[in-house]
């Protein structure tokens, strides 16, 4: 069944009302997810897309049940979005919003700590569980069910990737985008654990990139706990030192954010390394 989303999970959408929220809800909605209720405080008792809102997750919650959020609120609001999903005791937040300030990523990850809450993100792409459900901005018309896992920091090359895959016959289990933010819920070693665990995954694809350590770290975790085949690959392979590419988090300090050293963690630890996204089907089928 994958990791984290299933058919069952049962989505809350705060911000649907928004037009990201409701394009994206819309997109969910079609691709089969179970989509339960949305939030916009002030709109309570309404309908959107055939959905009910409500004007707080906890009223959501009690009356449908919700388990999983997905977060389409503005950066000055999303932190308290993110807090007021784990007060209601929701297990899984995918939070898909840019732009949330550190500080205020360092009030959020504490309180989510002490509720036992799942947070994806933020600065992500979300999930998807092809066939089954997704949470997020993820096509679903490029994915395909399969035994491939997908973790990945950056969102476009997931989808490229994801593609890559499709096209040559190799469905995914699930497929994770952690987010580029220096300060995330989630991070690879968190989603390589679970798909260890996961019996309908056969092997995993990481997709990293430059700056920080999560990398390296990842790497120490597969080469320590992991029995299943990891297929790696890091973005900014041509970045300047000191230059930030993309993500907030992706800037190289010193040498231990360069694509060179992951690379050669990765290569250290018994991690298949692509030069360049279509590597990854040769690669994959070799080690299956």
């Amino acid at each position: 069944m994958g990791i984290l989303l299933s058919k069952a999970s049962r989505v809350v959408v705060q911000g649907l009302t928004g037009r990201e929220g409701s394009f994206h809800a819309e997109q969910m909605k079609a691709y089969g997810t179970n989509i339960v209720a949305g939030v916009s405080p002030g709109k309570g008792g309404s309908m959107q897309l055939g959905i009910p809102i409500f004007d707080t997750v906890v009223d959501a919650r009690r009356e449908t049940g919700a388990n999983v959020s997905g977060i389409f609120v503005p950066a000055p609001f999303a932190g308290d979005a993110i807090m007021e999903a784990a007060a209601a005791g929701l297990e899984l937040i995918v939070c898909i919003t840019e732009g949330i300030p550190v500080l205020d990523m360092t009030r959020v990850l504490p309180y989510l700590h002490e509720r036992g809450a799942r947070l994806i993100g933020p600065n992500c792409p979300g999930l998807i569980s092809p066939g089954r459900s997704k949470v997020g901005i993820i096509p679903g018309n490029i994915c395909r069910p399969g035994r491939v896992g997908v973790v990945s920091r950056s969102g476009t090359l997931t989808y490229e990737i994801v593609h890559q895959l499709s096209t040559q016959g190799l469905g995914q289990s699930t497929c994770v985008g952690i987010g580029g933010d220096p300060l995330i819920g989630t991070n690879f070693i968190h989603c390589l654990s679970a798909f260890q665990a996961d019996d309908d995954t056969d092997a995993v694809v990481m997709i990293g990139e430059i700056g920080g350590t999560d990398e390296q770290q990842a790497a120490d975790f597969v080469q320590q706990a992991m029995t299943k085949p990891v297929i790696g690959f890091i973005a900014g392979q041509t970045a300047p030192p000191g230059r930030r590419m993309g993500h907030a988090g992706a800037i190289i300090s010193g040498s231990s954010g360069t694509a060179a050293e992951k690379m050669a963690a990765f290569a250290r630890a018994g991690i298949a390394v692509m030069k360049r996204p279509a590597d990854v089907v040769p690669l994959l089928k070799e080690r299956l």
